[in-house]
């Protein structure tokens, strides 16, 4: 709707319920979106914020000499269709500029509106920029108080942190203390249902459940919510929402014959006459609201029935409302389902309706609307009555009406102070907000079977008494056959094995029964604490018992111990059949060139390093945690020194068949190298017997690897000891393939040292890997990974160095000759 004027106000409302978008096809342009459902209540708002900018023009006593025009969008109730039009607002629609150095007024100073919080956040976080002042009528979300982030944004209605206030003492006055919530996708919802649940924990209320209207109306979301609520023992329902995310629930509600239930409605549908029929009279008869103070305005009746339809496109809106007036249609031919609609003449008569539009008995959104037109009018005379060198900005300058900014306009809204023709004081607070005042609204049932509203209290807040609270009961309707208020307070209790999840003192149902943590158990009902388990008991299934934990290592009876057990077994056998091959052929070339004692020696030792697993395996005892890893260590050192000394040998064999080192040998016959593989295995002897004598390994229950099981392991004792050993592992190892990898370039056919190093870099690469792999396993892993890397490097070392002999041995005997074997040697001579 448009009227022209020296200065022009925007305001956006929502006259539609629904917003339709097109089919996008992406073949063509898509068609704009349409709105559906028209709502009578809104368009008389629209129209009050018309007759009061008429109503203002009549006055010579407010803003003489100018005219006010109005532009107003519907924006239905979509965040988008708001957003745009206020932008379009803001910025103009014109195509082009009438001057070129951007003179004059701003396209409008002012907006009424969003009645929505959402809308309201997005449009004052852009506009609020540039600080245009924006007047809401019905936006309460308390965000909307914050001065940092919406400086130019005002309200005649209060905020919900006071409605949420005013709702909390209606329920403590009835002893309501255990009720549900449902609320509203968006910022009004989302931010009351937050401020109200801290209120009803303050005062050690209960909240039985929470649920969201979906966005979309989702059926299989709605049937959901009327579930829940039919489910509940709270008799008494709080909803925060508008009419349109509501309604499809009310819907559901009905088709659920859902009775028995005391609504209460938030100032966002308390007075929104699309429940007052007589389908929903049954089920919400009786319900309990908040709403926005009702006011009289002096001839809006007479204005609103004066109303006619205009052929202007800027004001199309008055020719949607005709048609769904009258249910006729301006377009010929236009159909209502298979009937062709009758044509509108723009004669019929408005007082022969009546619906929404038409009734100014109970004015409340209409009537903040009218004072926030008023407001931006009073803020406007006020900066025209400036004296110029008294003005309030730098230099003491007034502002020009010719180039007026919006922040100008703020300056003087925010200091606004006038009483309308009904007798109420208008004024704003520093954060923008109006003054809490609230009716408190009954819904009871008329004899045509409808709904009509009642007020039956007050609530209002002043800055010296705080709130002031009066309700008269004897004129409450009740929907219940007793006539009186439904008992809803909280009956439940936490089962045995579940705790009371809030502090002492607090009835159970405010919070969910939390179960007993792990390790943790509750007997009794209501238990406040749950009760924590001795160390070797854990709580069972239903956590109202202590229970032995289980006992976890490495058995013999499990897959893994079999497993390991099984390799182990294998690996001893591989090396006694390599024993008897060796043993067989013992006078063969390669057997004697390989040093077969050492070789001999190597076996065996490779033999203990797979018995010693067995160890390793099954529940530690004393003598095993003692025994595992000093013969662990042993073997191993036993088995690295034999390769040691026998890297050297070959080294030295080598040195012997060239003329200047015949006497190699001589200082490294066998006694030479029995004393070496002797002396150095002794050593780790003394390592292992001061291990054992100063910090043994002993068998050990640990509870911190895993809280519910016992890990039953052989505590090492001393880390110092066990890394000293494995250490010295590691110095000969490096030592053998050093020498090893040094004597590799030696004549192919005759070196050993080639075996050696691959089955020395085998060994190294599988213990480096062990200690990361051995800090970070738990409990019976950790064992399972030690005799991992057991077999995994006695096995390299087998196969290295054993398998490809025994493959000449047994496949290949014609390779098994002196002159095999020294061929190259004698080429090179």
């Amino acid at each position: 709707m448009y009227q022209d004027g020296d200065v022009i106000l925007g305001g956006l409302f929502q006259v539609h319920f629904f917003t339709v978008f097109p089919d996008l096809n992406f073949k063509t342009e898509p068609e704009p979106p349409h709105c559906e459902k028209f709502d009578m209540e809104s368009f008389q708002q629209a129209q009050t914020m018309a007759f009061a900018i008429n109503e203002i023009n009549k006055n010579p006593n407010l803003l003489p000499n100018v005219t006010l025009g109005y532009h107003l969008y519907d924006n239905c109730v979509r965040l988008g269709m708001a957003f745009r039009a206020a932008l379009s607002l803001a910025s103009g629609t014109e195509e082009s500029f009438s001057s070129l150095n951007c003179t004059g007024p701003p396209p409008v100073i002012g907006i009424v509106g969003d009645p929505s919080s959402t809308p309201s956040i997005a449009i004052s976080n852009v506009l609020g920029l540039f600080r245009v002042p924006i007047v809401s009528h019905y936006a309460t979300c308390s965000c909307l108080s914050d001065r940092k982030k919406y400086p130019s944004f005002f309200r005649t209605i209060p905020s919900d942190a006071f409605q949420v206030r005013a709702m909390v003492q209606i329920l403590r006055h009835f002893g309501w203390t255990w009720v549900g919530l449902v609320y509203s996708d968006d910022d009004y919802g989302i931010y009351a249902a937050q401020s109200f649940q801290q209120e009803m924990q303050r005062f050690g209320h209960c909240v039985a459940f929470y649920e969201i209207l979906p966005h979309d109306n989702n059926h299989r979301d709605i049937q959901r919510i009327t579930g829940v609520i039919q489910a509940s023992t709270a008799r008494v329902v709080v909803v925060f929402s508008t009419s349109s995310f509501l309604l499809p629930l009310m819907d559901e509600v009905v088709l659920q014959n859902l009775t028995g239930r005391q609504w209460i409605a938030s100032e966002a549908w308390a007075t929104s006459p699309v429940y007052h029929t007589p389908r929903f009279m049954p089920f919400l008869r009786g319900t309990l609201g908040i709403a926005v103070r009702r006011g009289k305005i002096q001839g809006l009746h007479d204005f609103l029935l004066r109303l006619c339809p205009s052929n202007d496109p800027r004001n199309n809106m008055l020719r949607i409302f005709w048609e769904n007036m009258f249910g006729c249609s301006f377009e010929t031919g236009d159909k209502d389902g298979e009937q062709v609609k009758k044509a509108c003449t723009g004669q019929e008569d408005l007082n022969t309706t009546d619906t929404p539009y038409t009734d100014v008995s109970g004015l409340r959104a209409a009537y903040n609307v009218y004072k926030a037109v008023y407001a931006l009018a009073h803020a406007l005379h006020d900066l025209m009555q400036c004296e110029e060198g008294r003005g309030p900005f730098s230099g003491n300058r007034c502002a020009n009406i010719i180039n007026l900014k919006p922040w100008q306009l703020v300056h003087y809204l925010q200091k606004v102070n006038f009483t309308t023709g009904f007798g109420d004081h208008v004024s704003f607070d520093k954060n923008g907000d109006a003054l809490a005042i609230y009716d408190v609204l009954n819904w009871q049932p008329t004899s045509d079977g409808s709904i009509s509203i009642y007020t039956v209290g007050v609530v209002n807040e002043g800055a010296a008494t705080g709130m002031v609270f009066t309700l008269d009961e004897e004129a409450i309707y009740w929907n219940f056959e007793t006539k009186k208020p439904p008992r809803s307070v909280c009956s439940e209790s936490c089962p045995p094995g579940t705790r009371q999840a809030t502090k002492k003192g607090l009835p159970v149902c405010c919070f969910d029964c939390l179960p007993c943590g792990d390790g943790e158990i509750s007997n009794t009902s209501n238990a406040i604490e749950c009760t924590m388990c001795p160390d070797e008991f854990w709580s069972n299934t239903d956590k109202d018992q202590c229970v032995p934990k289980d006992v976890e290592f490495l058995s013999y009876k499990e897959p893994l111990g079999i497993s390991l057990t099984t390799a182990s077994l294998l690996g001893t056998c591989f090396c006694a059949l390599v024993m008897v091959i060796f043993a067989l052929h013992h006078n063969t070339p390669i057997v004697r060139a390989n040093n077969s004692e050492l070789s001999f020696l190597l076996l065996l030792s490779l033999k203990l390093c797979f018995l010693c697993v067995l160890l390793f395996i099954g529940q530690p005892q004393l003598w095993t945690c003692q025994l595992r890893h000093a013969v662990f260590g042993i073997s191993f050192v036993l088995c690295i020194s034999s390769i040691l000394v026998k890297t050297m040998v070959v080294i030295a064999v080598f040195k012997s068949s060239r003329p200047e080192g015949k006497g190699a040998m001589k200082w490294f016959g066998v006694v030479q190298q029995r004393c070496t593989v002797l002396v150095l295995t002794a050593l780790q002897v003394v390592i292992c017997t001061v291990w054992l004598s100063t910090a043994s390994p002993t068998p050990h229950k640990n509870n911190q690897y895993i809280r519910s099981k016992i890990v039953f392991e052989c505590a090492i004792g001393s880390v110092a000891g066990f890394s000293i050993l494995l250490a010295y592992i590691g110095l000969l190892a490096a030592v053998s393939f050093l020498l090893a990898f040094l004597a590799r370039n030696l004549p192919d056919n005759f070196n050993e040292a080639k075996f050696i190093t691959f089955s020395m870099l085998i060994f190294c690469a599988v213990w480096i890997a062990f200690v990361p792999a051995y800090v970070s396993s738990p409990g019976k892993y950790a064992v399972a990974v030690e005799i991992f890397a057991i077999l995994a490097s006695s096995f390299g070392l087998l196969v290295a160095i054993f398998a490809p002999k025994c493959y000449i041995i047994l496949l290949h005997p014609e390779r098994n000759t002196r002159h095999a074997i020294m061929g190259r040697e004698t080429q090179m001579k």
